[in-house]
């Protein structure tokens, strides 16, 4: 312990020089924006701005690359708490009881809410990160594509229990974004399937466009025809700022957010994404008032954003320790280490302890600096909801259309975040769950890849699922979840044929008069 605290004392001196402090407060700040705008993301940012720290030091390129990861993360949710468009996919779950908190005028404290869970969540994280980087590396490392593929259908069957109504709906939904994932090209065989003869689909369908389809254009659909009145008085102190019941209502939401988002980070995909997912999911089945979810439960912002944060982190452990990302955005900064003539690896501590430690104490800086940077813009945020919903929306809609066309300068994107928003509407209507989609839609590449190469290494033999221990114990948990999932429709199935008069028990032969 001692060693570590000379180390981190070393990194501090690394991270509070001039120059790396700049780096970190432009990363923050760019991060921020990107989350913001609907369709960049941190992968996109990150991506148009590795060329512009070729002629920096390793240190400085990476800490800022860093700040753009994690303050996107910051960032996405106030696109989607004042208006129901995710800025980034891990801000999906957010928008669920962030918006309805802000149809209650409480968009202030949700949004406070937002930027304190996810600075909890991202220095406990990186302390753990600091401590726990080298065990947890190794135990990442047992995961071929059997577990791969176990703990991606186990995020879904999750999911799937987790969510409110039958569980038969939920993996409906989350069959039709497995089904869309399928579009595009087969990654094994290099073969393009239901793309229609548009190259802009052989990259299969996109996100960004689906995610702000269902959320953001369905949510502009289904409150064009009712008569809103906009509330333009300026916000209070008070209530830009979480009351006493929302502070303790969100500790143990953002205490487990932080853990379960670590946990998963460390692992190969999208972590950020599955633990926002799961962790809504588990706060619901956890909530004394389940049916407050959906209306403005403070959990549902409280968990996910503190997951999807602490997911940042435990991305960086494999890359870090090991020089190997665990997703997209750690492989890019894994890239950017290399372009700097740094050797990623085991060796990567004791070789270059200035930048390792460097990078760790920046991430307690960046922290800090988003906590401030974000806290007071906070009534500057809530102050766009003046704007009446007639200016507002025709507004959300251009900006969410050139933000989805931005991503890939493709029509095509446009035209998909159109279907989807009328999907999403006729969907809500029919009291659908529609974020299960979304993961289906993200999982279904790394699902059907881990499958065939796991079946590929068992020469088409099924049981390579059931004899590798980790693999074989998740699925069990994961067909667990869904017997007891089913159990539910059952009961309910039973319950209601004593309603209508079919079970004499529950009250009196059939066709009995009351």
């Amino acid at each position: 312990m001692v060693e570590i605290l000379q180390n981190l004392a070393t990194g501090f001196a690394t991270a509070l020089s001039p120059d790396v402090l700049v780096y970190a407060f432009a990363g923050c700040l760019v991060g921020t924006l990107v989350g913001v705008l609907p369709g960049v993301g941190p992968l996109a940012g990150i991506s148009l701005l590795l060329p512009a720290t070729f002629g920096l030091n390793a240190t400085s390129a990476i800490v800022l690359l860093a700040g753009i990861y994690y303050g996107a993360m910051y960032g996405g949710s106030t696109t989607s708490i004042l208006m129901r468009i995710p800025g980034e996919a891990a801000s999906v779950m957010t928008c669920i009881d962030g918006y309805a908190m802000t149809q209650k005028g409480r968009a202030g404290a949700a949004l406070a809410i937002a930027a304190v869970g996810s600075f909890v969540a991202g220095t406990l994280s990186v302390l753990a990160l600091m401590l726990l980087a080298p065990p947890l590396a190794e135990f990442a490392l047992r995961f071929g594509p059997p577990e791969q593929f176990a703990l991606l259908l186990l995020g879904l069957l999750v999911l799937a229990y987790m969510t409110s109504g039958p569980i038969t709906r939920s993996l409906t939904m989350a069959a039709l974004g497995l089904l869309l994932g399928m579009v595009g090209m087969d990654t094994m065989t290099g073969l393009f399937r239901f793309d229609y003869g548009l190259a802009e689909l052989g990259d299969g369908i996109g996100v960004v466009p689906v995610a702000v389809g269902l959320f953001g254009v369905s949510e502009i659909l289904l409150s064009a025809g009712q008569a809103i009145k906009t509330d333009v008085r300026s916000p209070r102190l008070r209530e830009l700022l979480p009351n006493r019941q929302e502070w303790r209502e969100s500790a143990a939401p953002i205490g487990r957010g932080t853990v379960l988002g670590f946990l998963i980070g460390i692992l190969p995909g999208p972590g950020h994404i599955i633990s926002s997912f799961v962790s809504y999911s588990i706060e619901r089945r956890l909530s004394r008032h389940p049916e407050r979810f959906g209306h403005g439960a403070v959990e549902g912002v409280a968990g996910p954003e503190s997951a999807n944060n602490s997911a940042t982190s435990g991305a960086l452990v494999p890359m870090l320790a090991l020089g190997l990302p665990s997703g997209a955005v750690p492989a890019i900064m894994l890239a950017a280490m290399m372009i700097h003539g740094i050797a990623p690896g085991p060796l990567l501590i004791q070789e270059q302890p200035a930048l390792f430690w460097g990078v760790i104490a920046s991430m307690y800086v960046g922290n800090a600096v988003l906590l401030i940077l974000n806290l007071p813009l906070v009534g500057i945020f809530v102050n766009i909801l003046r704007v009446p919903y007639s200016y507002l929306y025709p507004s959300l809609l251009a900006f969410a259309t050139l933000g989805v066309y931005a991503v890939n300068n493709s029509v095509v994107d446009v035209w998909i975040m159109a279907g989807a928003g009328v999907v999403g509407y006729i969907l809500r209507k029919l009291d659908f769950e529609i974020a299960p989609i979304i993961l289906g839609l993200v999982l279904a590449p790394m699902l059907e890849l881990n499958f065939r190469q796991a079946l590929a290494m068992s020469a088409g033999s099924y049981s390579i699922f059931f004899t590798r221990p980790i693999s074989a114990v998740m699925l069990v948990i994961g067909l667990t979840l869904l017997l007891l999932g089913m159990r539910s429709i059952f009961s309910g199935a039973a319950g209601s044929r004593g309603i209508i008069g079919l079970d004499p028990s529950a009250g009196g032969e059939p066709g009995a008069k009351p």
